[in-house]
């Protein structure tokens, strides 16, 4: 098997609940995180509703960032609490250790560019607020991590949008399978703003109050915010200190075909999941549960849904949207998929997909775990994440052995 990857810290910071306590009893609850936006002045948006994290005060979890330290814009402190989060729950003191730190984005610290924006708007062109161009860099989300874990690994920032989490996780089990290091912190974030808003907006793509993914009635999506990260660990060094593991990272997939700027394919997807599989070691039958992408658009949930029947014909495990709770979290929404994951084999629960009504026929044969969680032995998940452009990526977990 040669090096193995386990997980064995849990760091996310979202609309239902920060820290994994929290978290992990919102999705049991089916706790529902959207509500009307209040970060930005939305008047003359049709659509209002919004996944911001409520009360967010990153200053009360870090440690060696602190307030006064004025370089870092909204999402890098978003990743720079999860990664605190993770390493504390990992019990890590990761100060000075070789340590490899990769979180994921779409859009970056893109609020401090729309800062910058309205400065001009107002002052007319000229030199920006300096501690706002020094806060716009999408770089800053995985430098303040390190900065704040102490760690003198390589940070790495990944910017392939809604499926940058999964590529993440990638980035860091190959690092460690090689023999690069031994620990890494993999995750995303992003931050709810008026660009990302406007842009959505604009393409018809948002839902007006929540979100339901497969759901004959879906609407769209509700874009969301939050930072997440998860500690990976070469599973003897995770042993020899006595850590606790909550799932083993067993393999991942990725494929980019960039054959439509939006529009997801098929075949592309299909071949991901079974890219995964082989990777992971595993067949389809041995899945017990799907985190799906599912973002509540008509397009992505029917081929997401299409190719889950494909690759596994009339026995399709359990399959659910977390997105119908949090929110579409962009660059971070992958990442969360795979703490439900670990989740979901650590604790034994299926995440349910809420504000579901009623079914669609285009996702008709699948369980989709309606609106309430559902306890179960899940020995094997999988992590599902999309994005613009074809960037597909699936990472599959196991019960550690």
């Amino acid at each position: 098997m040669g090096r193995r990857v386990v997980i064995t810290g849990l760091g996310p910071v979202s609309n239902i609940g920060t820290g994994i306590s929290s978290f992990t009893e919102a999705l049991r609850r089916g706790l529902c995180g959207t509500r009307p936006i209040q970060g930005f002045d939305t008047t003359g948006f049709l659509k209002t509703a919004g996944g911001e994290v409520p009360d967010f005060r990153p200053y009360e979890i870090l440690r060696r960032i602190t307030s006064a330290d004025r370089g870092w814009g909204r999402t890098a402190l978003f990743a720079a609490a999860a990664a605190r989060l993770a390493a504390d729950d990992a019990a890590l003191d990761l100060n000075g250790t070789p340590t490899a730190v990769v979180m994921g984005t779409t859009f970056g610290e893109i609020p401090a560019v729309v800062d910058m924006a309205e400065q001009w708007k107002r002052n007319g062109w000229g030199l920006p607020d300096s501690r706002t161009a020094a806060q716009a860099s999408a770089s800053n989300l995985a430098l303040v991590a390190s900065r704040e874990l102490g760690t003198v690994g390589e940070p790495v920032t990944l910017g392939t949008a809604c499926a940058a989490g999964n590529y993440a996780l990638g980035h860091a089990f190959d690092l460690i399978t090689t023999g690069e290091t031994d620990i890494a912190v993999a995750g995303g974030a992003d931050s709810v703003n008026r660009f990302t808003h406007a842009g959505f907006h604009r393409m018809g793509a948002l839902a007006p109050d929540v979100c339901r993914p497969f759901d004959v009635d879906r609407e769209g999506i509700i874009a969301g915010e939050g930072g997440v990260a998860l500690v990976l660990e070469e599973r003897t060094h995770a042993k020899a200190r006595g850590a606790r593991v909550y799932a083993e990272l067993l393999g991942y997939g990725m494929t980019c075909d960039a054959k439509h700027p939006v529009s997801p394919d098929a075949a592309s997807i299909i071949r991901c999941f079974q890219l995964a599989h082989s990777r992971a070691g595993v067949t389809p039958d041995q899945v017990d549960y799907i985190c799906a992408h599912g973002t509540g658009t008509r397009m992505n949930d029917a081929v997401e849904a299409a190719a889950v029947r494909k690759v596994f014909g009339g026995k399709a495990p359990p399959i659910s949207s977390i997105k119908s709770m949090i929110g579409h979290t962009m660059g971070a929404a992958s990442g969360f998929g795979a703490v439900a994951c670990a989740l979901s084999i650590s604790e034994g629960f299926l995440p349910p997909t809420v504000n579901h009504r009623l079914t669609d026929p285009e996702a008709t044969g699948l369980d989709i775990v309606s609106n309430q969680s559902r306890d179960g032995v899940v020995r094997i998940a999988q992590n599902n994440g999309f994005a613009f452009g074809g960037n597909n990526a699936v990472v599959m977990f196991g019960s550690e052995q």
